[in-house]
């Protein structure tokens, strides 16, 4: 059990973003397409499944191994990994409010509040400075762009367009002012294999935003809506592009920070479509969900054939 905690990463939250994300579009296809309801709803209640088998893990290492979880928490680099706790409550809220909307609003108020509360912390501490350019990631667009942006998508699922809209603004600000941060380090300093996959949420926030923005504004779909989903398509054909040098890296739970943004790029082509977007967005849909779902189930299989082998290895 020790083993077991000690190896609880923040970073496995990461597959709540990934599988909920899927299952919002497997949810979007169904209403376009006529897909398998079942599909998508099997997706949602595995998303809060990970979301509550994670949380109850992280807090047992909190309870048992307070000191190991508070130097993660300290690592310049990996430190506000964490936001994906607050920012996967809720995905998880989404994901299970259409089946307990009780328990999908209690979750939304608990995800709204320590979102807001997490990153007004990280900012603090981001702004006391001493930070190096190795330590500059993508990483650090979880607590404010990850958690504003999907804060905006919660508030328009539980019908709270204006808060909406106050969560969009910390999360398209955030972005916009740290984009080109991390760009100056890219051009500057080559990542190394181990922080690769930290680009993943590199490719998420023009995507994300694209569905906030969306599902806050629900008319016709317009340009800004058509600007975001292009900046985050030109992303993903650079990601192609850096396939073999990202593939350096080992496979490893990082892996499933490509997850939300391979999973939201497909949504935010479903929802245009949905919103009135023509062509060249209806032809592009189909393709990109196809492969956001080949992406997220490859990665899905190769992390539980990790965990058949962690478990069989023996202990000691």
């Amino acid at each position: 059990m020790t083993s077991l905690l000690l190896s609880m990463r923040p970073m496995f939250f990461g597959s709540v973003l990934g599988i909920g994300g899927l299952a919002n579009g497997w949810r979007m296809a169904t209403r376009l397409w006529g897909a398998p309801m079942l599909i998508g709803e099997v997706l949602a209640v595995i998303a809060f499944g990970l979301w509550l088998l994670w949380s109850v893990l992280y807090a047992l290492k909190w309870m048992a191994h307070p000191g190991a979880a508070r130097e993660e928490l300290k690592h310049p680099a990996q430190g506000l990994v964490a936001a994906l706790a607050p920012v996967s409550t809720l995905i998880a809220a989404i994901a299970i409010g259409p089946h307990i909307p009780v328990l999908g609003w209690s979750l939304f108020i608990a995800g709204t509040v320590s979102v807001a509360l997490y990153a007004a912390w990280s900012v603090g501490g981001l702004w006391q400075g001493g930070r190096v350019p190795q330590e500059m990631t993508p990483i650090l667009y979880l607590p404010t762009v990850g958690g504003g942006l999907v804060g905006a998508i919660a508030c328009a699922t539980f019908g709270q367009t204006t808060l909406g809209w106050m969560f969009f603004g910390m999360g398209v600000m955030s972005w916009l002012s740290m984009e080109s941060v991390f760009l100056t380090r890219l051009f500057q300093h080559a990542l190394p294999a181990a922080q690769r996959s930290s680009l993943g949420m590199e490719l998420a926030p023009p995507a994300v935003a694209c569905v906030a923005y969306l599902s806050l504004a629900p008319g016709p779909a317009d340009k800004v809506a058509l600007a975001l989903f292009g900046y985050g398509c030109f992303l993903a054909l650079v990601m192609l592009r850096l396939v073999p040098w990202l593939r350096q890296q080992p496979f490893g739970p990082g892996a499933w920070g490509y997850t939300f943004g391979v999973a939201t790029l497909p949504l935010a082509a479903l929802k245009l479509v949905e919103q009135g977007a023509g062509e060249p967005v209806t032809q592009m849909a189909l393709a990109l969900f196809v492969a956001g779902n080949l992406i997220i189930g490859w990665i899905a299989l190769r992390s539980l054939i990790g965990v058949f082998a962690f478990f069989r290895t023996p202990a000691g």
